[in-house]
């Protein structure tokens, strides 16, 4: 098993954009405190069996960061990079994504240091159900609620609800989101995070005077979110002339046939060997020449390397954390505007909401009502987002990221701190 070492911790990097917003609101010592440190970290070792015969240990974990608005809410991930540091970081984010869009959830994360392309799909139910049994006590509908994230599917939830409504002895499926359907799963929630991408996107380019339909898109990342939100830029008339996966990017300035690319890495399971773009590098797309770029990929793609050399006008951050402080500052400073993640791909943990309210409820909504109710969602806090940005001088994260403190701080002095 071998796990990436990083330089520098994300966690560290997350609270830097935490203090800007802080200081704008005159956030008092002790406060800043509660707020910097998670209410809870677990960790604990999954043995399994390979197909094989073979035993393996991997390494587990999840962050309850805090439950202020109400049950924590965050992700799983299979990764062999997964670290405490990345899955504190990451349920830190997810406190601020909920609260940017007024969801009644906490933050939290989880993940398992494991390489899934390396196992079989024997092997992930045995790994997820290891999981899920030793996170019972501590997961439920009213605790904590997870959902997909990377490498993790709609059938990982499915085997998490399962083993959870086993060991409880009633079914639940309320206890994680992005289920199928037929289990109770809610309809538009595969494409969610890209099309939230897509919603945020749009509006900022109407409020930044850039016509859509003459608008060049550069989207890293070919996953779920990449890839819906490369499809609905297509379909709304905007040029995608440029894609990318872990093989590689495939830039063509007249525009990629998105369709086709779909179509091919859903056959191949990677765009590796796609025709119609030229081959170049995942550097070389974050500075191709586009007027919007949407990282869709892992953390930190910008650095104080590459952000003086991107090329677009509108960022919209669809992966989490894609640029650090540094990259952040050179953006500022260069007039390039960028939607932060806890706001641009906040789609995914809005229709996750709608599905636990209709899970609770027993009452499923048709696609065209969950597609409209998430963007009356977005749009109106992204706008009330924008009146922060005016009346403050402040960018989008900072504003984002103040009136999603703003929310959490109401609501843990209301409650009072229990001690």
């Amino acid at each position: 098993m071998n796990t990436v070492v990083r330089d520098v911790s994300i966690f560290g990097e997350a609270i830097a954009y935490f203090n800007e917003a802080a200081d704008l609101l005159e956030l008092d010592s002790g406060m800043r405190q509660i707020l910097t440190h998670p209410t809870r970290q677990i960790i604990f070792s999954i043995p399994f069996q390979r197909d094989s015969g073979e035993f393996e240990v991997f390494t587990a974990y999840r962050v309850q960061y805090n439950f202020a608005r109400g049950p924590a809410k965050g992700g799983i991930r299979y990764h062999p990079g997964v670290t405490l540091d990345e899955v504190t970081a990451l349920a830190f984010w997810m406190t601020w994504k909920c609260a940017v869009v007024d969801l009644p959830f906490g933050g939290a994360k989880g993940g398992v240091t494991c390489d899934p392309s390396t196992l079989s799909s024997s092997e992930l139910e045995r790994i997820t159900r290891r999981y899920a049994a030793d996170l019972v006590e501590v997961v439920g509908p009213d605790k904590d609620v997870p959902a997909p994230d990377v490498n993790t599917t709609p059938q990982v939830m499915a085997w998490f609800m399962d083993t959870y409504s086993m060991h409880v002895r009633q079914n639940q499926p309320g206890v994680v989101t992005g289920k199928p359907i037929e289990i109770g799963g809610s309809r538009g929630r595969v494409e969610a995070t890209g099309r939230g991408v897509t919603i945020c996107a749009l509006d900022q380019m109407r409020e930044m005077g850039i016509d859509p339909k003459r608008a060049s898109i550069a989207v890293q990342g070919f996953g779920n979110v990449g890839l819906n939100a490369a499809k609905l830029f297509a379909e709304r008339g905007s040029k995608v002339v440029a894609i990318s996966d872990v093989t590689g990017a495939y830039h063509n300035p007249e525009g990629v046939d998105v369709d086709a690319a779909v179509t091919y890495a859903r056959k191949f399971r990677t765009l590796e060997g796609f025709g119609g773009a030229e081959r170049i590098s995942n550097a070389e797309l974050l500075v191709s020449e586009c007027d919007v770029l949407v990282p869709a990929a892992l953390e930190n793609v910008f650095t104080a390397e590459n952000a003086p050399k991107v090329k677009a006008k509108l960022v919209v951050e669809g992966a989490n954390g894609p640029t650090t402080p540094e990259a952040d500052r050179i953006f500022k400073e260069r007039g390039i505007t960028v939607i932060p993640d806890i706001m641009g791909n906040a789609g995914g943990v809005t229709v996750s909401y709608f599905e636990w309210a209709q899970d609770r409820m027993g009452y499923f909504w048709k696609e065209k009502e969950v597609n409209e109710r998430l963007e009356d969602v977005l749009l109106s806090n992204l706008h009330e987002i924008r009146e922060i940005t005016r009346r403050r001088g402040a960018t989008l994260r900072t504003a984002a990221y103040t009136l999603a403190i703003d929310r959490v701080v109401r609501a843990l002095k209301l409650r009072g701190i229990y001690s």
